[in-house]
């Protein structure tokens, strides 16, 4: 699993996670559907659940006229994902970081989803 492919099952894991209340774990297991999960995938998803409090307060500290709590799930869980990477992952360049999250937007959402999510991502940066 190449780490574009890595990203793309952590959004639905996390989405799982968030969404669904699901066990990081189990998540991970049901988007992969093997019980070998890929180890940057589990470092995605592990480090994302693990700051998600500290994450979502630096998302909400770059929405302008916009309530956290109205932006789609879909949304919120590439931005953290994005986040996350920009924070805590050093070997990953903000430039990449950013670029992935807008691939995921694209992958995931729609053209608003990009924009919104580029918007946000350009302020944590």
């Amino acid at each position: 699993m190449n780490r574009r492919q890595a990203r793309e099952k952590a959004v639905q894991a996390l989405f799982q996670i968030s969404v669904g209340q699901a066990d990081p774990v189990e998540a991970m297991t049901n988007v992969t559907e093997s019980d070998n999960i890929d180890p940057f995938l589990h470092k995605l998803v592990t480090e994302t659940v693990e700051h998600m409090d500290t994450i979502d307060e630096e998302i909400k500290r770059h929405l302008i006229n916009w309530q956290f709590d109205r932006i789609g799930n879909i949304d919120k869980t590439i931005l953290r994902l994005a986040v996350c990477e920009i924070r805590h992952f050093e070997d990953v360049p903000n430039n990449v970081a950013m670029n992935e999250a807008i691939e995921l937007a694209k992958t995931f959402g729609d053209d608003r989803t990009r924009k919104f999510v580029n918007g946000i991502l350009a302020k944590v940066k």
